[in-house]
This record gives C-alpha cells, structure tokens and sequence, in this order.
C-alpha cells in the first residue's frame, strides 16, 4: 500500500486531536497478554480446547458488543461481562458440561457459576490491560512535537475508570490540552458529537482542526461526520477496502510529523 502524497503548501491547522488505543497506546499488546493471563489463572482450559479457542470466540463478540454499546443498544456494564460470558458458554468443552446438566437445576446452577467467572474475568481484564499498558514505538517522540506546535486534545473511546489511569501512566498527561472521552460525553466515535465537544473546548472550527487515528470505523468515520480533516495511520498492506480513504493516509507514526 503506497500512502497518499501531499505538498509543502498544506493546509495550516489550529487544533489536533488524537486518539489513544492503538494510536497512541499498545492497547491490542495489553490486551493479549491480559488474556493469556487470565487463561492460565482461571484454568480456562477446562471450558476451552486452546488459547486460541478463547480468543476465537472472545474477539468478533466484543467488537460486536463495542458496536451495541456506541449505538446504545447495550450498556456498559452488559458489555463489560457478556464479552466474557458468551466465550464461557460457547467453548468446546462447556457444551459437553452442559449436556449432562439434565436437570433445570443443574442448568441454572452452571449458568450461575459461569456468570460469576465471567465477572471476575471482566475486573481482571481492566486491571491487567492498565498494567500492561506501555506507549507504542514513537508515540512520545509524536505527542512531544505535537504538543509544541498545536493545542492537543485526546478524543477516545473507552472506560473512565481505566482510561485516565494510562494517561498518567503514560507520563504525557502534561502534553494534552484537553482529553474527551466517550464516558464523559455520552456518546462514542464516530458520534460525531463527541468531536463537536472537543472542538467547543478548542474553540475552533471543524475546518481549522485535523484528527488522527488508526481505526476507520471510529476515527476517520468519525472525523468525516464531523467534516474535520483526518491522518489514517493505517498499518495494513491490504489495498484499501472499497469506499474507505482519509485526507492523509500513512503507515507509521514519524510519517504524521511529515505533515504537520
């Protein structure tokens, strides 16, 4: 995938915003290590024929479930426990149990068991995802140089009680002018209110502001909607699905300090 030319002339902005998870930070590392963990401390082994079982049923449902919840079709509290539950019923080794609990009793009483592992797993997970929280490769060298040039506002989605816990760990907090979560506003990218309140905070307009992200559904999407300009740090060397593109299209994180 070749990226997107530009020229030295470009279009001169009053604002940045940027998002965190896998933009900023290694939230897809956290998150495996986070999972693997729990695999082995809940012996996980018993419900599931592998590792890659767990994560195989884990990962298309909480994309799913993160769609509900910015639809406001769950809730966040569903969320947080469904993405562990429905894995829990749906391992290999769980529809065996399930076949000689022949009495209601028994049926509920596993369903019981399983809901509770599930919420257990769910604290789990928020806990060693912040633990394991690290920047990704050039990610403080980008927000340094942004926070110098440009006003810098954190527009993402996710959990307050977790988020703001990796902004400080990050020790870039002191960079950002503002930080706008999904929680606090009510809404999710790409909702295009969340970025019309971090442009009120800014006090600029849609077109003197650029945004960059590396998810197209929530950043970029989200940044169109709102008629603001859009860096895709798109690492992919697939050609581009049909329909999708950005005002700039880059593969790495130095590329973004080439435009602005």
């Amino acid at each position: 995938m070749g990226r997107l030319h530009w020229s030295s002339n470009m279009k001169q902005y009053k604002a940045v915003f940027i998002d965190w998870d896998d933009t900023i930070g290694d939230f897809v590392g956290a998150a495996k290590r986070a999972l693997q963990e729990m695999y082995d401390k809940y012996k996980l082994s018993d419900y599931f024929a592998s590792h890659e079982e767990f994560v195989s049923l884990y990962k298309p449902h909480n994309i799913e479930l993160w769609d509900k919840y910015g639809k406001d079709l769950v809730t966040k509290e569903f969320l947080r426990v469904d993405r562990f539950l429905y894995p829990l019923l749906h391992g290999t080794k769980v529809a065996s149990q399930i076949q000689f609990s022949t009495t209601q009793h028994n049926s509920t009483q596993f369903y019981t068991t399983l809901s509770a592992l599930a919420e257990q797993m769910s604290e789990d997970f928020l806990h060693l995802t912040t633990k394991y929280f690290s920047l990704l490769p050039g990610a403080e060298e980008l927000v340094r140089y942004l926070a110098k040039k440009y006003p810098l506002t954190v527009v993402t989605n996710g959990f307050i009680e977790v988020q703001y816990e990796k902004f400080d760990k990050s020790g870039l907090r002191d960079c950002f002018s503002h930080i706008v979560l999904s929680e606090e506003v009510g809404c999710q990218k790409p909702n295009p209110r969340i970025y019309e309140e971090a442009l009120r905070m800014n006090g600029v307009s849609a077109a003197e502001t650029v945004m960059i992200g590396d998810s197209w559904n929530s950043d970029i999407q989200g940044a169109i909607n709102a008629g603001i300009d859009q860096i895709w740090i798109r690492k992919s060397k697939y050609p581009l699905p049909e329909g999708q593109s950005a005002t700039y299209l880059v593969q790495s994180l130095s590329e973004v300090m080439e435009i602005l």
